[in-house]
């Protein structure tokens, strides 16, 4: 198994995935790759323009893309994937589509079984966990219930901020987190900042970026872990 999973998508400043085009370059290989992407996330606009969007940075690095909602057969689709590539937006609209068309066991069956390359950014993310319990989002549509690919045993909680903005007399980030924890105690949840992202590599986990990543389990003040320590336990 194979994933990079992206914690946002654009960093302030900077054209759409340009942070992290490299190692998505650096990922999928030398060798010109045309991955199936799944614009589900994608509510302001339509799928055409997010695919093209997403097609002009894969373009810039080598690598290709076509967008699902081209295919009469979404599950033939992913079937015949030689990667899968999802992106960021409503996490509820990408799981209420991932759960409509079927989508869950061939694209688990796909990267868990045949080895596909999986990249996900922010809702891409989200969707590689159990659940999308700790997406950031509302929840616009009902996504017939919580449970994701599954593809990795622990929560990411993408786009990780510390405080609240200015002015914002709300629950922070890790308030909620920490309600999560209690109603799910065995469940790590890794904060992933942005800028920052996981490769997974079989059972081996890594942190990639200059910013630390929040681990929070309940019962244990929550700590920070750098690109230089084990991540590891999160995949057991």
């Amino acid at each position: 198994m194979r994933l990079l999973l992206i914690s946002n998508s654009t960093m302030p400043g900077e054209a759409y995935l340009d942070y992290p085009k490299n190692n998505i370059k650096e990922f999928l290989g030398d060798k010109s790759v045309k991955a199936l992407f799944i614009p589900y996330a994608g509510v302001t606009m339509s799928f055409d323009e997010y695919e093209a969007k997403v097609k002009e940075r894969f373009n810039e690095i080598g690598h290709d893309i076509v967008s699902i909602h081209h295919f009469e057969d979404p599950v033939k689709a992913v079937e015949e994937a030689e990667a899968i590539v999802v992106g960021g937006g409503s996490t509820w609209n990408l799981l209420h589509l991932v759960h409509k068309y079927n989508l869950t066991e061939p694209i688990r069956k796909k990267v868990m079984s045949e080895n596909a390359p999986y990249i996900g950014w922010s809702a891409g993310s989200n969707l590689s966990c159990p659940t999308i319990k700790t997406t950031n989002d509302m929840p616009i549509i009902d996504p017939m219930g919580f449970d994701a690919l599954n593809m990795i045993p622990f929560q990411i909680n993408p786009h990780y901020l510390d405080k609240n903005p200015e002015g914002h007399g709300g629950e922070t980030r890790e308030d909620r987190i920490n309600e999560f924890m209690v109603l799910n105690p065995d469940m790590y949840v890794a904060g992933l900042r942005e800028g920052t992202m996981f490769l997974v590599e079989g059972d081996k986990l890594s942190l990639i970026g200059d910013r630390p990543c929040r681990i929070f389990k309940n019962g244990v003040d929550a700590y920070e872990l750098t690109n230089a320590d084990d991540f590891n336990f999160l995949m057991k």
